[in-house]
């Protein structure tokens, strides 16, 4: 880190706070976009898109089209992770600001299938495809700005900020959609879903001048100083960094597979299955996500004094605990008791295992390979744990007659590969060496690579 971040000079603290506060704006802005099509996924794409299917294979379609985003995310990953490492941070979230923007506003233009038949749902799947991407390449290098800025000691804190956007992105998003939900169902159908799509344009030119304003990443910028970069830092990772690639795929597959079993098959599930009110459990993943945006940066500030990985192994437990509770909550169809489900969810239990994420995943790998190293691996977890989940959980559910009880054994299953994975990540204390600046950590391996 440069003196005036480690020291805490004025200058230090308003750099580290807006980049702080940059990278969460960002988040927000993307996550609404990819939280959109989640949402409308599960509630009207299998009808507008597919409707010559069957109810439940429609929806099976409609989430094909929505796990198509997070088979995006790897490649999106692996190419701005490489220019990022190579480039520089912040070029890179600029370019997958626009990349995010762009296709959520054409999905708001699409025809439909009763217009130009199956083409619908190929250019519905280019658009979805372009999302996840745009997704894969954010997610590092808004971490990386927020951890790289912050001081030591407060890392957690900031490094929780890009994180609580994806709460207040899914805010906005299910706030747009229950708004238009709430339409006449001819009215809704026929154009009210394209409202919050097109809406994007407005958060896309917030987005842009919010980001312009942040200066690079100190840490970047001490490596181009150094002239200590690596020519293909995707390879770096992959030949000498392959325990902590598959540590945190197997760690954070569980948390992604929960998150999204929460805000996308629970809705599914609830509304077709339950026949409870979509605008009901809509409201109450909104209130989780709205909580989230409090209980995020407290659990980043927690994970400051408790360290990051006690902090998400305490969470892995807690989901397995949750899980059975989870269900049968939904299950008995009182107002009360899905609010409460869907809050504890989405409010508390996600944010004590997604809060620490940034610093703990980021400290597994040194600076100069370290965007190409959490997208590859962070990306990869999101396709076999929450790319994937919606349309597994869907098929557990109609092979156990309508029984979540496969679906809570799945979730279990993965906390506790989760769990293992997690116990072997390097500690706070002994991940803590690849944050420093280069001339200050001890010889290694990939900083004598040319």
């Amino acid at each position: 880190m440069n003196e005036s971040l480690s020291t805490g000079g004025r200058s230090g603290r308003k750099h580290y706070r807006i980049a702080g506060l940059a990278s969460m704006a960002g988040t927000t802005i993307e996550w609404y976009d990819f939280f959109l099509y989640g949402t409308a996924a599960a509630l009207v794409f299998n009808k507008l898109f597919f409707p010559a299917l069957d109810p439940i294979t429609g929806v099976l379609a409609a989430f094909a089209t929505y796990a198509v985003g997070f088979i995006g995310r790897p490649l999106g990953g692996i190419i701005f992770g490489h220019f990022g490492d190579r480039i520089g941070r912040k070029s890179m979230l600029m370019m997958t600001l626009m990349m995010m923007g762009i296709p959520t506003i054409a999905i708001g233009l699409i025809p439909t299938y009763e217009q130009i038949g199956y083409w619908a749902a190929v250019i519905l799947v280019l658009m979805r495809f372009l999302q996840g991407m745009a997704v894969g390449g954010e997610w590092g290098g808004a971490v990386l700005m927020a951890v790289e800025h912050a001081p030591e000691g407060k890392k957690g804190f900031y490094g929780s900020l890009p994180q609580t956007g994806v709460g207040a992105g899914l805010v906005l998003s299910s706030l747009a959609m229950g708004a238009v939900a709430t339409l006449p169902e001819e009215q809704m159908m026929s154009w009210g879903w394209r409202l919050p799509f097109l809406a994007s344009v407005v958060l896309l030119g917030v987005g842009w001048l919010i980001r312009v304003k942040v200066a690079e990443s100190p840490d970047f910028e001490k490596l181009k100083e150094q002239k200590r970069e690596v020519r293909v830092p995707l390879f770096e990772v992959v030949r000498k960094y392959p325990r902590a690639t598959l540590t945190i795929i197997g760690a954070r597959m569980a948390e992604n597979a929960w998150f999204y079993m929460a805000v996308t098959f629970a809705l599914a599930y609830a509304a077709n299955q339950l026949k409870i009110p979509r605008a009901e459990v809509l409201h109450a993943i909104t209130a989780g996500a709205a909580i989230s945006l409090l209980t995020m940066p407290f659990c980043g500030w927690l994970s400051d004094k408790v360290g990051q990985k006690r902090l998400y192994f305490a969470g892995l437990l807690l989901l397995c605990a949750f899980v059975y509770p989870f269900f049968s909550m939904l299950g008995t169809r009182e107002p009360l008791l899905v609010w409460w489900a869907m809050v504890l969810a989405v409010g508390v239990v996600f944010p004590i295992l997604y809060a620490p994420e940034s610093l703990l995943f980021a400290r597994q790998f040194p600076a100069e390979i370290r965007y190409s190293g959490i997208s590859l691996a962070v990306q990869v977890a999101g396709v076999l744990g929450g790319g994937f989940a919606p349309m597994i959980a869907t098929s557990l559910l109609g092979a156990a007659d309508g029984s979540p009880r496969y679906v809570v054994a799945y979730l279990i299953g993965m906390g506790v590969v989760a769990l293992f994975c997690t116990a072997l990540m390097q500690g706070d204390r002994a991940a803590i060496d690849n944050m420093k600046p280069a001339q200050s950590r001890r010889a290694s391996p990939a900083l004598d690579t040319p």
